[in-house]
C-alpha cells in the first residue's frame, strides 16, 4: 500500500488506493476509543433507566388496578 503524507500534519496519511485518511497517532486513537466506550456506557445507562421507568409505570398501573378492584369489591 502506498501512503501519502497529508500536508501540514505529521501523523496523517492518505491511502493512495482508497483515498482514505489514516491517523498514525496512537494517543489520539486511544483517546477516541476511551470516548467511544464512555459514550456507549452512557447510552447503556440511559437505556437501563428508561427500561426501569417503564417497569415502574407498569407496576404502578397494576397496583392501581388491584386497588380499584379491592375498592369496588368492598362496596
Amino acid at each position: 500500500m502506498e501512503y501519502i503524507k497529508v500536508k501540514g500534519f505529521d501523523h496523517l496519511f492518505r491511502d493512495a488506493k482508497t483515498n482514505s485518511i489514516i491517523n498514525t497517532n496512537m494517543n489520539e486513537y486511544n483517546e477516541y476509543l476511551m470516548r467511544k466506550k464512555a459514550k456507549n456506557e452512557e447510552e447503556q445507562k440511559v437505556q437501563n433507566l428508561e427500561s426501569d421507568v417503564a417497569n415502574i409505570k407498569d407496576d404502578l398501573d397494576e397496583i392501581k388496578t388491584l386497588l380499584r378492584r379491592i375498592l369496588h369489591e368492598s362496596w
